[in-house]
């Protein structure tokens, strides 16, 4: 195996003189925060994928703790998510006070399965939260019509799908409410950063309040004098500054090529693998563009004749940074806590023991892929 003599992340920002000059701008600016290049950002987001509103956040996490503020999520209520996800998924819920069930996974798309979601369902059902995980959509059509029938809201988790599409509409137009986080690794970045995009008023209401402190100006509020202002309820200061808006919007101009060449790169890792026995290729949903945020094989160790852990340390030593995306949430110490046991979801597990993430990101190309894939030949 070739040896690479700089370390090749399994994903990273590319940031370009272009975005650093709108950051430098805004640092000349009056504004750092609450001024109006966080609107602008919000706009630019909302208008890509197609949805009216879009609330921006300090990072991802905080946007999901808003929307399930904004879906009414609280103490005793259920809330439905995949196991193979990081732990903000889940934890966003538990931060209301709700308990998480989870759904095994489809074992070909590794998303959740909607069958296991079904399920799943009771009367204590309040919310479901679908993960695109690697930036593959979920089959959000199946999931919203269960949704539908039961009387649920939907919070896509976006994370890692800012771009991809689903039958032809952008992820982020069908359900309830969809974040997309700007972590450096994900499709575009703000530095830290998350936003939720929705089409309903009065969530987008709440998703305002919640990120402020509760606080507003509210129509007494304005008969006291411009200085005054009221809490209406218990928020957060969850707030994006206009230095990470300003990076968004620079960031967001770029995204389509980002996309394309991730989606260039995966092609050419499904192609090259048909040619590499014991390692699997990612299967993807038909009538779906994935962002490909992630490339997450399967491994088989009994004919690569290694374990994963062997694997994965000779890659590193050989300055491949490859990783494994997710550890079951439900096998964390908290969650085990809570009474969550291993052998929950069966299918998740299973994939989790075989899974690595290769690495994918803008700034590889052809050549980087054949130095990772020549290990396994």
């Amino acid at each position: 195996m070739n040896k690479r003599t700089d370390f090749l992340p399994y994903s990273t920002q590319w940031i370009s003189d272009e975005d650093i000059e709108a950051v430098v701008e805004t640092l000349k600016s009056p504004f750092l925060t609450t001024g109006p290049k966080v609107k602008e950002f919000e706009e630019v987001v909302a208008r890509y994928v197609g949805a009216k509103y879009a609330v921006s956040f300090a990072n991802g996490t905080a946007a999901l703790h808003a929307a399930c503020y904004a879906a009414g999520v609280s103490e005793g209520d259920e809330v439905i998510t995949t196991p193979i996800t990081f732990a903000a998924s889940a934890n966003c819920a538990r931060y209301m006070g709700a308990n998480i069930v989870f759904a095994d996974i489809d074992e070909q798309t590794y998303n959740i399965d909607p069958h296991e979601i079904e399920k799943k369902i009771t009367a204590k059902t309040k919310a479901i939260i679908p993960v695109d995980f690697t930036g593959q959509p979920v089959d959000i059509d199946a999931i919203m019509a269960i949704a539908r029938a039961n009387n649920v809201v939907v919070i896509e988790d976006g994370a890692h799908s800012l771009g991809a599409d689903y039958k032809e509409r952008k992820v982020g137009v069908t359900a309830d409410m969809t974040m997309f986080s700007f972590h450096p690794v994900k499709p575009v970045t703000t530095g830290e950063g998350g936003i939720i995009v929705t089409n309903n008023p009065d969530y987008y209401e709440k998703l305002l309040l919640f990120r402020g402190h509760g606080i507003t100006h509210t129509p007494y509020a304005e008969e006291q004098g411009g200085w005054y202002y009221e809490m209406l309820d218990l928020g957060f200061n969850y707030r994006m500054t206009d230095i990470q808006a300003a990076l968004g919007i620079s960031q967001m101009s770029k995204l389509d090529s980002f996309i394309a060449k991730r989606q260039k790169l995966a092609a050419y890792y499904t192609e090259k693998l048909m040619t590499i026995k014991g390692v699997t290729a990612p299967h993807q949903l038909l009538d779906t563009q994935s962002g490909w945020h992630l490339y997450s094989v399967q491994l088989d160790p009994a004919v690569l004749g290694k374990s994963r852990k062997q694997i994965f340390e000779e890659l590193r030593s050989a300055n491949i940074g490859v990783h494994v995306h997710y550890i079951p949430v439900y096998w964390h110490p908290y969650y085990q806590g809570l009474g969550y046991e291993r052998g929950l979801c069966p299918k998740a597990e299973k994939w989790y023991e075989q899974a690595l993430t290769l690495p994918i990101h803008p700034q590889m190309d052809e050549e980087d892929i054949d130095i990772v894939l020549g290990y396994f030949k």
